[in-house]
């Protein structure tokens, strides 16, 4: 008799950051600070949380992350998140949201960029 080869686990694909990041915002425009958009932002739950400037809610925060990561990563393919960005950038000058250079700077800081807050449209 012959033994029946191990069977072989498929590995799941690795599913791409930018899909993953726009399947993630809410309808009003804004993300939510949770694990899945950390890990599209390829960091950590914890290190984005440490990182989060205290006087910021959490959703202003993780939508100026996402901003940040688009514009910093991902400008090649801008025609592809151009509308959502500006319903995100629409959401937070709704929440006429208080230290957002600041939020601008620490998202640079840990994503490694050097978006400018203009360019973000806030």
């Amino acid at each position: 008799m012959y033994d029946d080869p191990p069977e072989a686990k498929p590995e799941l694909p690795r599913r791409d950051p930018l899909l993953q990041l726009v399947s993630l915002q809410r309808a009003s425009g804004r993300w939510e600070l949770d694990p899945a958009v950390a890990a599209a932002l390829g960091k950590t739950s914890k290190e984005v949380e440490n990182t989060q400037p205290s006087e910021v809610n959490k959703e202003v925060w993780a939508t100026i992350l996402a901003l940040i990561w688009l514009h910093g990563f991902k400008m090649d393919a801008q025609e592809e998140w151009e509308l959502l960005a500006r319903k995100a950038v629409s959401w937070l000058r709704a929440q006429n949201a208080p230290h957002v250079t600041q939020c601008v700077e620490a998202g640079n800081t840990l994503l490694g960029c050097k978006v400018q807050k203009d360019a973000l449209g806030i």
